[in-house]
């Protein structure tokens, strides 16, 4: 089966769920969507031709679908994923996977026992500039990596206002440490604070893996200047990449090399991969475990900035 007869359905249409819509309609696999914004609705249907739904239980129990992704606020992830698992219907859940790695652990299991398939959006690993740094670090052509640094910042825009900056940014490079090091953090350690809203509007955190590897995790929704950069430093060189430009620098200690590559949408490229391992039955490249762990993680690390201790974990 191929990307255009896949029917799928987006549920959400709002900041990140229009991009979806965006993309599936250009595939020619966008069936319909779940919109509860009457305005909203009416606009996406009249623009993407198909049709929209107040809610998921209007749109699943009235659509054969092959395929739904939900990018609705994270306080809803667990109820929405629960539902669609529960018909049997392959599912992307855009990040973080749920408000509680309690809840991921519940999808996990149900996931597991009604063997329906079900991914997280963590689009950062389909940016070819990280791809480009994972491929050097698995071919081992500066060393092992020792440290990595990531700065991830913008102001906020008002839009997510039920979770604070590290649920809703800093999961995105928790998990990018994670897949570059292959392992999972065995400390952290936050300080945040506030500015906009009632959550953390700023976090520094710090992920210390096994033989010394550390990640530094900056994150903020203050800075007026969209930044989306991280660092590598190897026992042979460094290497630098840049999010948005998708350009990535390699310095061995002699020579700085800067690989050619076209830019490609992070975003069509995870919802591309999706659809294949709905059609194949292959494993997705995140997995539910990689959400469930991920929010763990950003769960410790909003528990170590109110207590001012480190959290150590066991994963």
């Amino acid at each position: 089966m191929g990307e255009s007869l896949v029917r799928v359905a987006v549920v959400g249409a709002g900041g990140w769920g229009k991009n979806h819509l965006r993309i599936f309609k250009e595939m020619g696999a966008l069936a319909a969507f779940a919109e509860p914004d009457e305005s909203k609705r009416d606009h996406y249907q009249a623009k993407l031709g198909v049709p929209g739904y107040p809610d998921l239980e209007t749109l699943i129990n009235t659509e054969d679908l092959d395929a739904i992704s939900i990018c609705t606020p994270t306080s809803t992830h667990y109820q929405l994923a629960k539902k669609t698992i529960e018909h049997g219907v392959p599912t992307l859940v855009e990040k973080p996977l749920t408000y509680s790695s309690i809840e991921g652990g519940q999808l996990l299991q149900l996931s597991k026992k009604n063997k329906t398939l079900l991914t997280v959006g963590f689009i950062e690993r389909f940016n070819p500039a990280i791809n480009g740094i994972k491929e050097i670090l698995v071919e081992k052509r500066l060393g092992d990596p020792l440290l990595l640094e990531f700065r991830r910042e913008n102001r906020w825009a008002g839009v997510v206002t039920d979770v604070g900056v590290i649920l809703d940014t800093s999961v995105h490079d928790i998990d990018t440490a994670r897949w570059l090091f292959e392992s999972e953090p065995k400390m952290v350690f936050a300080r945040t604070g506030r500015v906009f809203t009632k959550y953390d509007d700023f976090a520094t955190i710090i992920l210390g893996f096994d033989s010394q590897r550390t990640a530094f995790l900056v994150s903020n929704w203050v800075t007026p200047r969209k930044v989306r950069e991280v660092a590598v430093t190897c026992a042979k060189g460094s290497i630098s990449g840049d999010y948005l430009t998708q350009e990535i620098r390699i310095d061995d200690g002699s020579t700085v090399t800067i690989p050619k590559r076209p830019w490609e949408e992070p975003l069509a490229l995870e919802l591309r991969s999706f659809l294949r391992s709905v059609n194949s039955g292959e494993p997705t490249v995140v997995s539910v475990k990689d959400g469930v762990n991920t929010t763990k993680i950003a769960e410790a690390a909003i528990a170590s900035a109110q207590e001012g201790v480190p959290i150590y974990l066991q994963i």
